[in-house]
C-alpha cells in the first residue's frame, strides 16, 4: 500500500503522524478503560486494543487480524520459555527452603545491627528470578521476627524488603518486565542484567536511606495479620546449602553475562570494517560506482551506494566522502584514509536490506548475505549491519580490488560457544532442573509430586506469558501504525545534541510513569512503553546504547504507584499498614526509587554511551 500523508477523518484531513497519534491514543484509552472501568483481565484488554489499532493501521484487511497473532507468537517465543522456568525456579526455591537459606546467610553477614541491609539484599538478589509478590511474602515473616527480638523499626524493616524487590523486579531479567522490554529493544538480556543491575543498586541504597528516615517520621507498631499464629521458622538443618540455594539465581547471571562480555569483545573487532590495505585498487573500486552513476539504469549498486552515503544531503561529511568516490583522478594517501572511514560510517551500516533475495542490484549474494539480509533492520546490531554490507561490497567485487575479511577470528569462535551456553533458555533450564532437584531432595518429593509441583508454578507462569505476549502484540500493532515515527517528529531526536537525544530517555520515563499511574501494572506499562518507542531504540537515534532507554522505562513503571497496584494492596496488608500509611511509605518509596534510577541511566547514557 502507498504511504499516505493526509486522512480524511469526518470532514477534515488530519496529517499521518496525527493519524498514528489517534492510533496510539484509541489503543491507550482501550487498554485503561477495560482494565479500570471494565475490570476487565490485563491480557483480555491488551489483545483488544491490539486488535482495534490494527483494525485502523494500514495495511491489507485480510491482515488485519491474523498480523495480531504473529506479533503475539514472536512475543511469546521471545520470552514464553524464560518465563514459564523462572516460575519454576522460583517455585522450587520457596518450597525447598533455598531462598530462606540465601536470607539467612545475608542476615548471618551483616548481624542483626544491620539486619535491614540483610533484608534490602536479600529482596535484591531473590525478585530477580522470583516475582514481587512472593519475594515480599517470603521476607515479611523475617522482617516480623526481626521486630519481635528488637522490639523497634519495623516500619525500617518491611520498607527494606520491599526497596529490594521492587527495583530488580523492573530493572533486572529474568522477571517479566525487564525481559519483555529487553526483547522488544533488541537489547541483549546479559547486559540488560549487567546494565540493569548496576543502575538498581545505588537507587537501592537511596531507597534503604528513605526507609531509615520514615522510621524515623512515622514509626509504626507491628500488627497481628489476622488471627493465625505466626509461622515457625525452618531448623538450619532442614535447609540446603547455601551454594546449592544460589545456584539457580548465579548460575543464569553467570552464563548469560559471560556470553555477553565474550560477545562484545568479539563485537569490539570490527572484523567487517574496511582496515587499511583492504581496499587493493582505489582507482577499480571507484571505477565501478563512476560508470554505475553515469549509467542509464534507475538504480544500481553505483548509484545506492552514493545515495546512502549522501544520507539526505544535509550532512558535509557525507557529502564529502560521496565527492571522493566520484572525483576524477588518483587519491592521496589521506584522501584514501578519509574515504576509508567514510565507507566504514556511512556505508557500513547501511540498513536498507533485501529480503530473502538471491541477487542484489543484480549482485548475486553470498549465502551469509542472504541469511543477513532476511533479519529485520530495526533489530540488526551495527556490527551485523557491518557484515552484511562487507559481503555485499566483496560480492561486487574480485579478491583483487577488495580483500575477504576474516569474521570467525579467535574471539568470534569464543563468543560463538558462549552464545550457545549463555542462551537464556539454556541457563534457565540448567537452573530450574537445580532447583527441582533440590526440592526433591530436601523435602523427599516422589516425581509424581515434584510434577504436581511443577505443574503448579507453570499455571502462574502462564498467565504472565499470556499477558506479556498480548502486550507484545500491541506494541507491535503500534509500529505498524507507525507510532514511534510520529512520537520521533514531535521532538528534536534528528538534531546531533546530546541534550535533543536524552529527550527520548524523558520520553520512555514520563510514558512509562503516565501508563503506571493509570492501570497499576508495572509490567503493563513497561510493555507498552517500549513497544511505542521501538522504532528509536538505535544507537544511531539515541547516540546512545538502547539499554539505557529500557532501564528508563523500568525507572517509570516505579512511579505513581497507588490503590490500583497489586504492589501497593501487597506491601499494606502484609505489613498490617492501613491505606493512608501505605500511601505515606510505598508510595513515595517507589518515587524515590524510580526517580534515583533514572538519573543514574540517564549519567550513564553520558559518560558511557556504548554507542
Amino acid at each position: 500500500m502507498i504511504p499516505f500523508d493526509f486522512c480524511l477523518i469526518g470532514d477534515s484531513f488530519i496529517s499521518s503522524d496525527q493519524y498514528s497519534l489517534l492510533c496510539l491514543f484509541v489503543g491507550m484509552a482501550t487498554v485503561l478503560g477495560l482494565i479500570i472501568i471494565g475490570r476487565a483481565n490485563a491480557f483480555l484488554a491488551l489483545i483488544t486494543a491490539a486488535m482495534v489499532v490494527s483494525l485502523m493501521a494500514e495495511g491489507p484487511i485480510q491482515d488485519k487480524f491474523s498480523r495480531v497473532a504473529s506479533s503475539f507468537g514472536g512475543t511469546a517465543g521471545g520470552v514464553g520459555i524464560v518465563i514459564a522456568l523462572a516460575a519454576i525456579i522460583g517455585k522450587c526455591m520457596l518450597d525447598s527452603g533455598a531462598a530462606d537459606r540465601v536470607v539467612r546467610a545475608f542476615m548471618s553477614v551483616f548481624g542483626e545491627r544491620r539486619s535491614p541491609i540483610a533484608l534490602m539484599g536479600s529482596g535484591f538478589v531473590l525478585a530477580v528470578p522470583v516475582f514481587f509478590d512472593t519475594v515480599f511474602y517470603l521476607l515479611v515473616p523475617l522482617g516480623r521476627s526481626m521486630f519481635r527480638k528488637t522490639g523497634k523499626n519495623y516500619l525500617l524493616y518491611v520498607m527494606a524488603i520491599a526497596t529490594g524487590g521492587a527495583i530488580t523486579h523492573t530493572m533486572v531479567p529474568p522477571t517479566p518486565g525487564p525481559l519483555v522490554v529487553a526483547d522488544q529493544l533488541n537489547v541483549d538480556k546479559g547486559l540488560m542484567i549487567l546494565i540493569g543491575a548496576a543502575i538498581a543498586l545505588p537507587a537501592a541504597i537511596a531507597g534503604l536511606w528513605f526507609s531509615h528516615l520514615m522510621n524515623r517520621i512515622m514509626p509504626l507498631p507491628m500488627r497481628p495479620l489476622g488471627s493465625e499464629p505466626e509461622p515457625e521458622p525452618i531448623p538450619d538443618d532442614k535447609l540446603p546449602s547455601l551454594w546449592i540455594s544460589l545456584a539457580p539465581v548465579l548460575l543464569p547471571v553467570l552464563l548469560i553475562s559471560t556470553n555477553t562480555v565474550l560477545t562484545t569483545l568479539a563485537d569490539a573487532e570490527r572484523a567487517a570494517q574496511f582496515q587499511q590495505g583492504d581496499i587493493l585498487n582505489w582507482q577499480a573500486f571507484r571505477g565501478r560506482i563512476q560508470n554505475d552513476v553515469a549509467a542509464d539504469a534507475e538504480t544500481n549498486f553505483g548509484k545506492h551506494t552514493v545515495a546512502t552515503i549522501k544520507g539526505d544531503g544535509k550532512n558535509a561529511e557525507r557529502a564529502r566522502i560521496a565527492e571522493l568516490l566520484l572525483q576524477s583522478g588518483d587519491l592521496n594517501g589521506e584522501e584514501e584514509e578519509e574515504l576509508r572511514a567514510g565507507l566504514n560510517r556511512f556505508l557500513l551500516l547501511d540498513k536498507s536490506y533485501p529480503k530473502n533475495q538471491d541477487a542484489f542490484l543484480g549482485t548475486k549474494l553470498s549465502s551469509t548475505a542472504k541469511s543477513l539480509a532476511g533479519k529485520p533492520a530495526a533489530r540488526m546490531a551495527p556490527v551485523t549491519a557491518e557484515r552484511m554490507n562487507r559481503e555485499v561490497v566483496e560480492s561486487v567485487y574480485n579478491k583483487e580490488v577488495v580483500a575477504r575479511h576474516i569474521w570467525e577470528t579467535s574471539k568470534r569462535k569464543a563468543a560463538n560457544i558462549s552464545s550457545m551456553i549463555g542462551d537464556p533458555n539454556f541457563a534457565l533450564l540448567i537452573s530450574a532442573l537445580i532447583a527441582m532437584g533440590t526440592l526433591a531432595v530436601q523435602r523427599s518429593l516422589s516425581l509424581k509430586e515434584l510434577a504436581t509441583s511443577v505443574e503448579i508454578s507453570l499455571m502462574s507462569g502462564g498467565l504472565i506469558i499470556l499477558i506479556t505476549a498480548a502486550g507484545g502484540a500491541f506494541g507491535g500493532m503500534l509500529t505498524v501504525a507507525k507510532v514511534g515515527d510520529a512520537i520521533q517528529n514531535l521532538f528534536p531526536v534528528g538534531s546531533d545534541a546530546a541534550s535533543a537525544k536524552l529527550l527520548i530517555l524523558f520520553l520512555g520515563f514520563g510514558i512509562a510513569a503516565v501508563l503506571k499511574i493509570a492501570q497499576g501494572s508495572s509490567t503493563v506499562a513497561m510493555i507498552t512503553s517500549s513497544g511505542m518507542l521501538v522504532s528509536l531504540a538505535s544507537p544511531e537515534v539515541l547516540g546512545y546504547h538502547p539499554v539505557y532507554l529500557a532501564v528508563s522505562i523500568g525507572a517509570g513503571s516505579l512511579i505513581g504507584s497507588w490503590m490500583n497496584d497489586s504492589g501497593f494492596w501487597i506491601f499494606a496488608k502484609m505489613s498490617g499498614l492501613t491505606e493512608v500509611e501505605a500511601l505515606k511509605t510505598w508510595t513515595p518509596l517507589l518515587l524515590v526509587l524510580g526517580t534515583v534510577s533514572f538519573a543514574c541511566a540517564v549519567l550513564m547514557a553520558l559518560v558511557l554511551p556504548m554507542a
